[in-house]
């Protein structure tokens, strides 16, 4: 690729930085990312669901490894010269040095940010205490600082997809974990217009990612960017999308005898033009 991993990195800082709102989609593999750059988006986020959906796992529970989930970002890295960032989940570790260890490795590979979510992968006990949370935020960010470029850092919590929902203790953590240096702050499951304008006030100037597609999706980029969000993510969106296109057509062999579905897909040539 022509770009250097330090020019994705600039880039994908001043993308933050400039007035207005940009919206970040989700790939699963090399292919599904060149073929986002090639529609015109501007930087890219991994989605640890749409990786585990690939690989036969579910995602969420620690199934997907953290060797997988780097080398699956390489290759998407290697594909486009767009900035790339990854969901990094918890950091693929208790431990505040194991955050720092995964961010780390991901630039390794190049990315130029990362997420780190305060959830713990254990259904007893699905999230972090507050202090060993903003300790694992705090290492996160000093490994990003020791960078030769900008890796930029968004911190999760994760309270309200994890069965607390509890708003007023995730701006806490939210709040906690900007002070903590996080670049961007996200807080995927919010609900509303008033939910989503009171974690922005609250960071603020921090940036602050919605992800579409858990739930409602009424919000439209201008609604959001009137709210004050900086950076929308699709999550598993996309490749949720992708997969039940494919599980309808195979539907539809299987249970009708008939193939309707070909005269709706995307032709091979339109395909290859992707990769050309």
């Amino acid at each position: 690729m022509s770009a250097t991993q330090s020019s994705k990195a600039e880039k994908f800082r001043a993308l933050h930085q400039r007035d207005g709102i940009f919206v970040i989609p989700n790939p699963w593999d090399a292919g599904s990312a060149k073929m986002l750059e090639g529609l015109g988006f501007e930087a890219l986020a991994t989605t640890s669901a749409g990786l585990a959906y690939s690989l036969a796992k579910t995602d969420g529970d620690g199934m997907v490894t953290r060797k997988e989930t780097l080398e699956n970002a390489r290759l998407i890295c290697s594909a486009t010269d767009l900035p790339v960032a990854a969901d990094l989940e918890n950091g693929y570790g208790d431990l505040p040095e194991t955050c720092a260890e995964t961010i780390l490795m991901a630039a390794g590979v190049g990315l130029v940010g990362g997420s780190i979510e305060d959830a713990t992968g254990r259904a007893d006990d699905p999230i972090y205490d507050f202090d060993l949370s903003v300790a694992r935020i705090k290492a996160a960010v000093a490994a990003a600082r020791s960078l030769p470029f900008p890796f930029m850092l968004a911190a999760r919590a994760e309270n309200l997809i994890r069965g607390r929902y509890d708003l007023p203790d995730t701006i806490r953590r939210l709040k906690a974990y900007a002070e903590a240096g996080a670049d961007v702050l996200f807080a995927p499951g919010l609900k509303t217009r008033e939910e989503i304008e009171e974690v922005v006030k609250a960071v603020a100037p921090k940036p602050v990612n919605v992800v579409v597609g858990l739930g409602s999706s009424a919000l439209s980029v201008n609604d959001m960017a009137a709210l004050g969000v900086k950076r929308i993510s699709l999550g598993s969106a996309l490749a949720r999308a992708a997969y039940g296109g494919f599980i309808n057509a195979a539907k539809e062999i299987k249970e009708r005898g008939t193939f309707g579905f070909t005269a709706d897909t995307i032709s091979y040539a339109e395909i290859a033009k992707f990769f050309k």
